[in-house]
């Protein structure tokens, strides 16, 4: 996303930065940035239909004027298509014509209505809060205007669906860093998504995160899925979502790439209100939010997830880690960020379910992540990735984690922020799979240790380090960089160099003695 568009877009926020606070006036700006693009995905189509049915060497061709006319507005064209059809009343043609009007609010609500009504898995989503927010005489309006500059056609260079998802991860990363901690949005950094992805690699199956925030974790899944040559579909999506109003984002961020998916039939607590209880996942990937005290966990003390372990009421991880691991199937495998401690904690029962987890052999890989990847967390984090069956997926891997120290990698995209580079993903994933022996890009070559990157380590050597699974214990110094200088040679030159340096040492003694003497004070 270039830098004129993320002006155009924050300067839309700004314009409703005085009328109310950012937990509010994001969802303003989001919902007309839903419409805008639903409109120009739909205005694009028609006019290729358009061309193709006044083609006469189209298989779409329709010689008659008023039947080409007509046929523009029949919907299965475009949903043939994977495009949302858009009715109407909400198309932003009719919404910018209108904009100045006292009531546009609450033509943009009725907007949402209709197209609710066209899309049965929209039904009660939709946010309609514009006839009712509380904004300056002509704001809305100026906004209106605003995001109509912002254009989501391919034929103005852009991938429409890539560029929507780029306007809600930089939207909801501004949000993150503008609200802090109080906005109650985790956001995840779309670096660290690619990395729990790549690693897990979703090519088929069932994906499920039981903290689904925007949807980062299942577009990033079918971005992966698509360039490794899958059908679109080819996953089925599950997801969780407390917060009501990104409940709602992540819905219209899905539908509106066309994506199967099941987010529960409301917003829930995932650890009281499972939505999906039965629920077994090829694919887990979460980041939760970390080191949660008011989980409610004394209510669940005797829940039939705890596998391992009563999780402590005052410490969210381990009840993550053991909800995931409860609806992963068989073969399933999970990628989760959590926060470091714990990966070494031993407060109240985590290093006893830690220890458990270990020895169950459900541990696969950890990685050490690098300080400030998040916006609104300084917390260092980790990833763990778990698997059911270490004997599938590849070798067997069974008995064995494997240790990757990746603090040392990404780069400052700003003051505060840091970043992974794609090769950065790229050497995370090719050494997870190297180790795998999986048959995934990167994994032809064979695996070998890397002091102070990564090292494969035995279950009975993690035990003797009181099965603590924080990475810098296990992979070593990085190896210092070899000369190239023989070994004779070095020894003759640093020879040399020692005794210059012990005759230089014997002349300033000679020196120091002399003066002395000279002082009255023999040595």
């Amino acid at each position: 996303m270039n830098a004129d568009l993320k002006k155009t877009l924050w300067a839309a926020a700004d314009k409703l930065r005085s009328s109310m606070d950012a937990a509010e006036y994001k969802h303003i700006v989001l919902g007309l940035i839903f419409l805008k693009y639903i409109s120009d995905a739909f205005d694009e189509r028609r006019a290729e239909l358009a061309a193709a049915f006044a083609d006469d060497r189209s298989d779409l061709y329709l010689p008659d004027a008023e039947d080409r006319a007509l046929a523009t507005e029949e919907r299965d064209y475009y949903t043939m298509a994977n495009v949302f059809w858009v009715p109407g009343p909400a198309r932003w043609e009719t919404i910018r014509a209108n904009a100045k009007q006292a009531d546009i609010g609450t033509r943009i609500d009725g907007a949402l209505d209709a197209i609710e009504a066209d899309n049965p898995r929209l039904k009660g989503i939709l946010d309609k809060r514009f006839g009712r927010a509380q904004l300056e005489p002509g704001k809305l309006g100026e906004l209106i205007d605003l995001i109509s500059t912002i254009g989501f056609t391919s034929s103005e260079g852009h991938h429409a669906k890539d560029l929507l998802g780029e306007v809600y991860e930089y939207f909801l990363g501004q949000f993150a860093s503008a609200e802090g901690k109080k906005g109650g949005q985790f956001y995840t950094p779309a670096s660290v998504v690619k990395v729990l992805v790549e690693v897990l690699a979703p090519h088929k199956g069932k994906v499920y995160d039981p903290c689904c925030g925007s949807g980062g974790m299942f577009v990033q899944s079918e971005k992966f899925i698509e360039s490794h040559g899958g059908k679109f579909g080819d996953i089925s999506i599950y997801g969780q979502e407390a917060n009501p109003t990104t409940w709602r984002l992540v819905a219209m961020n899905l539908a509106i790439r066309g994506m199967d998916f099941n987010l529960g039939k409301e917003p829930a607590d995932t650890f009281h209100r499972d939505q999906h209880p039965d629920l077994k996942a090829d694919y887990v990937l979460a980041n939760p939010p970390f080191n949660i005290s008011d989980w409610g966990g004394d209510r669940l003390l005797d829940d039939k997830r705890w596998v391992y372990g009563t999780p402590p009421a005052g410490n969210a991880n381990y009840a993550w880690l053991q909800h995931i691991l409860h609806h992963l199937g068989p073969r399933g495998q999970a990628g989760v960020v959590l926060a470091n401690g714990s990966m070494s904690s031993n407060q109240n029962s985590e290093g006893d379910i830690r220890r458990a987890m270990v020895e169950a052999d459900v541990v696969e890989v950890m990685v050490a992540l690098p300080p400030q990847l998040f916006f609104n967390t300084q917390i260092p984090a980790c990833l763990w990735f778990l698997a059911k069956d270490k004997s599938k997926g590849g070798r067997d891997r069974r008995g064995e984690v494997l240790f990757i120290d990746a603090r040392k990698l990404g780069r400052m995209d700003t003051r505060v922020t840091r970043v992974f580079d794609d090769e950065d993903v790229q050497r995370i994933a090719s050494t997870v799979h190297r180790w795998r022996k999986s048959s995934e890009a990167g994994s032809d070559e064979p695996y070998a240790d890397v002091p102070g990157f990564c090292r494969a380590v035995k279950l009975a050597e993690i035990a003797e380090h009181g099965h603590v699974l924080t990475p810098g214990r296990y992979v070593g110094a990085e190896a210092a960089d070899d000369d190239d200088e023989a070994f004779n040679d070095k020894m003759e030159r640093l020879t040399a160099q020692l005794a210059e340096q012990m005759a230089k040492g014997a002349e300033l003694d000679a020196v120091i003695r002399e003066r002395l003497g000279g002082l009255g004070y023999a040595v």
